[in-house]
This record gives structure tokens, sequence and C-alpha cells, in this order.
């Protein structure tokens, strides 16, 4: 991932500088299981703890002849250990070393996303809270349907996000492997001990069946739990990017003193933050598909999942990084715009209390037939700025003839709209939560 859109933290995860320190850890850690087992000497186990080490460059330099990258790890590490080195990686596989490594470089991975989801949604808990009751038209088809409120809304995004919290926290378990089992995963060289042995120290479970590789349909799981992920990053980016859109305007990206919205147009305002978010998300999904593909394998391992695992891992998990602490940051600081929302509301004359009369009129002796029909009648007139809404099923004597004058008016009241949104909250937050103090 390039630099713009890459975290200190994340980013480490993928340096080289991790991964072999992890293989490092991995085949020392097997040591000392070979050596408790009498497979191995125990001054060769020690040997590697005290003069184990690798340098980044000759690693590097040596797999410019051998073209193969834990072979050259192995041989940086032997020039440090010494003749004891010929115990190191006794009866394992390349793949041991970095499908395993993998798993921790993605459990790793895992802990911080968890983080910033908790940022996330403390963002949300905080602002839903702050809006609650702050009154809004809703919307479907992008047309004005029913009032809610802006808590609301986010109320809803911040139940997405606790369950994309439960996902990310399956998807952990789910890659957290560890597989020390040989060329075809029989242990025909190793015991099983070794196995457990390196599973525990590196804080993994054991993978109860391998191959010469840990089972893709993990990893699929894994990236595509970051893809649900990022949907609802994209989902969150899209209700801000059209509640700024200039003619609604009832909420916007915080815009610094000195921020500069156009090379052209001074006056410009625009949503780039979560017009990048929406993007970041397409650059999280593409490795979904890529990785589902990587389950199929031939027989015992081919090697064609590698290169997508080279690049999807730290390219998207750096990329969700980046737009999970954005998300936040983009909800702490939405500027938003009650009066506005207010305003949007009404202008359509009233029309969006139009079911409570239609199920008024029902509620009288009307017929759901003719009772939509009435309404509609008015509500197109009041669509079209042909006066108010209200002021024309009034004067509808048809309309009269079931409700009178104040019975339609009480049908206008937005407080009905929004009399459950308690409910709504205990259910989210929990009984004693979604209050302000």
């Amino acid at each position: 991932m390039i630099p713009r859109y890459s975290r200190p933290r994340m980013a480490a995860i993928w340096e080289p500088e991790n991964r072999f320190r992890i293989w490092f850890e991995i085949e020392a850690h097997a040591c000392d299981a070979q050596a408790e087992l009498g497979v191995i000497p125990a001054e060769a186990a020690r040997a590697v703890w005290e003069r184990g080490r690798f340098e980044v460059d000759r690693i590097d330099e040596i797999e410019r002849e051998t073209r193969h990258d834990v072979i050259a790890f192995l041989t940086n590490l032997a020039e440090h250990v010494g003749p004891e080195a010929r115990f190191v990686h006794q009866g394992m596989t390349s793949s041991d070393v970095l499908d395993t490594c993998l798993a921790v470089q993605l459990t790793q991975a895992c802990d911080i996303l968890i983080e910033d989801i908790d940022e996330v949604l403390a963002a949300l808990r905080r602002r839903a809270i702050e809006h609650k009751h702050t009154v809004c038209i809703g919307r479907s088809h992008a047309i004005h349907a029913e009032p809610t409120t802006f808590g609301l809304k986010l109320a809803g995004h911040y139940a997405e996000f606790q369950r994309n919290r439960e996902r990310m926290v399956a998807a952990r378990r789910e890659i957290a492997t560890c597989a020390i089992s040989g060329a075809v995963g029989t242990f025909a060289n190793i015991d099983p001990r070794v196995e457990a042995h390196v599973a525990a120290k590196l804080g993994l479970e054991i993978e109860p069946v391998s191959t010469q590789v840990i089972p893709r349909d993990r990893h699929a799981m894994f990236f595509s739990v970051m893809g649900v992920v990022a949907s609802g990053i994209e989902r969150l980016a899209i209700e801000i990017r059209h509640l700024q859109r200039t003619e609604v305007r009832e909420a916007e990206e915080y815009f610094a003193p000195g921020q500069k919205g156009s090379s052209a147009m001074p006056h410009k305002r625009n949503p780039v933050l979560t017009e990048n978010l929406t993007g970041l998300a397409r650059i999280i999904r593409a490795a979904v598909i890529p990785a589902h593909e990587n389950v199929a394998l031939w027989h015992e391992r081919d090697i064609s999942h590698s290169a997508v695992e080279r690049v999807f891992g730290p390219d998207a998990t750096i990329a969700l990084d980046f737009a999970l602490a954005r998300t936040a940051r983009v909800v702490d600081q939405l500027v938003v715009y009650p009066e506005r929302m207010r305003a949007n509301l009404e202008t359509g004359g009233g029309i969006v209390h139009s079911q409570r009369v239609l199920l008024a009129l029902t509620q009288k002796g009307a017929s759901r037939e003719d009772s939509y029909r009435l309404v509609q009648r008015n509500a197109m007139e009041a669509w079209h700025g042909r006066g108010q809404f209200l002021d024309l099923l009034k004067a509808d004597a048809e309309v009269g003839r079931y409700l009178s004058p104040e019975e339609i008016a009480a049908q206008f009241d937005l407080g009905y709209h929004t009399r459950n949104v308690d409910t709504i909250f205990a259910r989210v937050f929990g009984a004693n939560e979604g209050r302000v103090t």
C-alpha cells in the first residue's frame, strides 16, 4: 500500500523485519520442542536463541541466487548460529514457516482492526446520543418518506459496526492456526507435539488437518469479513456524501480553517474524505474474490495463492486500518445542521404524514383503496406546490365525510413518528444506555 494510505503500526506488521522475526521465532520454538523430545541436542536449541539473528539485506542478497526466500533466511541464520544450524528446520517444509507466519501477521493486523472498529463505535455512539431526538426526514429511493431522527440513522450504523466487530473477532479466531506438519501434512518427519508447542508459544491453535498448507477457506473467511466491514464504511460514507449535497446540506464533513475545496472554485466544500472512503472500500473488497479463488489449490498445495496473499495481505489490512481511522474522525467531527433538517422535512408541505392520514381514514370506515386515492390526490397537489397538504385535506369534502379538521390535524404530529426512539436505542445501546448525560 502506498504511504498516503498507510499508518505506521499496521504497515510495520508487513515489513520484512517483522516477517523474519516471526520466522525466527517459529524455527527457534520448533528447536526447543525438538530438543525436549530428544530429536536434537539441547545445546543446539540454545545456540539458535543465543546466536541466531538475521539481516534483511543479506537475506535479499542470498535470495537473488537461491530464488527461495525461506532457504535464503535459513542460510543467513546459519551464518550466525554456526554448526548447530544443521538442526534447524528439521522435518519442516517452507509452508510450515510461511503459513504460520501469515497467521501471526493476520492476527496482529486483526487486533489493530478491532481497536479501530472500537474507535468508530465510540464516535457513532456519542453522536447518536447527541442527536437522538434531532428530527429529520427519512428517505427511500432518495425521496422523502417519513420522519426519523438523525440519532436513529447513526444508531443503525452503530449496530452494523457492532456486528462487524463480532465478525472480526470470529475472523481472528478462524485465521489463528499453526501448521508444522511437514511436506504433505502427515507429520512423517516431525512430531505433532512440535506443532502444538509452537502454536502455544505464538498464541495460535493447531490446524486440525493441513496438507502442505493451512486450508485457504480460513483466509477466504478473513478477507470476506474485511470486505463486509469495508461495505459498512461505504454505506456510512455515502449517507454523509448525500447529506452534504448543496441542495440538502443537513450534515457535512468538518472543513478546517485554511482548507481548500477546489483549485478553480473557491466556494467549494467537497466531501473528499467520504469519497476517499468509498474508493478505499473498493480496494479492500478487491481482495475478496481472489481470496476465494485461493481456496481451490491443486492437491496438497500449489503456489497460485502466494502472490495474491503477498499483495492483498498488506494492502487490504493497511487500507482497512486507514479507512476505519478516517471513518472515526469523520463521524467525530461531522457538522450537523438540525435547522436544515427540519426545513427539508417541511418542504413537501406536510406530505410526509400521508400514511397517518391513510390509516386514519381506514379506521373511520373508508376502504383502503378509497383512502389511498383521497390521500394521494391531495398529496400530489402539495407535491406540485399547489397548497399545504393539511389545508388541502381539510378542504376536501370527501375526506371530510370521514375526518373532522381536528382529526386531520392530529395526524400531523411529529412526535408520533419518534415516540419509539427510546425503545430502539435501548435495543442498540442497552436498557441503561443511549441517554444524554
